[in-house]
């Protein structure tokens, strides 16, 4: 791994890209960590930010990630393969789902960071990402799906606009169908070992409501634990006060997941 500072835009916050390997391919990352982080100190949680979009649509927002920073979390979002000069082709789920993999384990080596409390965050299509790495990442303390795609399917028949995108990177969903499946989580549910937290907004264009929907169904058909917000009127971008409210709870049912992992681990030190 090869870390490179760049410019702060939030106080308190320090931004680094990051450059790693996946399936061979150099791919980037960035990377955000509170000034509070030292290798050595208090092992901080971590929470590893899956992107949405494709290409210049999308991308990694360092405010944003800088933002979460500041609730003393370390930040990785990586760019995925083919994009920010990493190596590869972005597939929209497809192989470049191992470079959310390597990152997962890039966290758990990293000094100061507590492998015990990781959690995977997938905004839009990076809700792909995301479940996928609950699933393959057995360790995963928790997932958070906000605004997120679950069905791909789905996508294609509500998104015109983006068919021919999605023809061109993953085909055709009648005629490239095990494409559209390996790349839709709902029929790999019952893989995910963690609890998983559903942000949705109501009248949201982008990625429709009815993918929440689904996903919690799927997750209840299996007797996976998860919870639903949905915020009515609310887009695919939450905006001012909506979002930083449900930033904020979002960080305190992360942390909470935290204590959960960690107290049944202190009740049996002390037997």
């Amino acid at each position: 791994m090869k870390m490179t500072q760049d410019k702060s835009v939030v106080e308190g916050v320090r931004l680094y890209t990051v450059s790693y390997y996946s399936e061979g391919l150099l791919v980037k990352a960035a990377l955000a960590v509170p000034e509070t982080y030292a290798e050595t100190g208090p092992a901080l949680p971590a929470l590893l930010y899956c992107r949405g979009g494709i290409r210049g649509v999308g991308k990694v927002r360092p405010e944003r990630i800088s933002q979460m920073a500041q609730f003393g979390y370390v930040v990785l979002a990586p760019h995925y393969r083919g994009n920010e000069g990493g190596e590869g082709r972005d597939e929209f789920g497809g192989a470049d789902r191992h470079d959310v993999f390597a990152a997962y384990e890039l966290l758990r080596e990293m000094p100061g960071v507590d492998p015990a409390r990781i959690s995977v965050y997938g905004f839009s299509r990076g809700g792909i990402m995301a479940l996928m790495a609950a699933m393959e990442c057995k360790e995963m303390l928790s997932c958070v799906v906000w605004g997120g795609v679950s069905d791909l399917f789905l996508t294609y028949e509500e998104r015109v606009d983006l068919r021919r995108m999605l023809r061109r990177t993953v085909g055709h969903p009648r005629k490239q169908e095990e494409a559209y499946r390996d790349r839709t989580p709902l029929y790999r549910i019952s893989e995910i070992a963690c609890p998983v937290l559903i942000i949705h907004g109501e009248e949201d264009e982008n990625v429709g409501v009815e993918h929440a929907h689904r996903l919690a169904h799927a997750l209840e058909e299996v007797g996976k634990p998860y919870e639903m917000w949905l915020e009515e009127g609310a887009s695919h971008l939450f905006q001012g006060a909506v979002l930083e409210s449900y930033t904020r709870r979002m960080f305190a049912w992360l942390d909470e997941q935290g204590k959960r992992r960690v107290e049944p681990s202190r009740l049996q030190e002390k037997h």
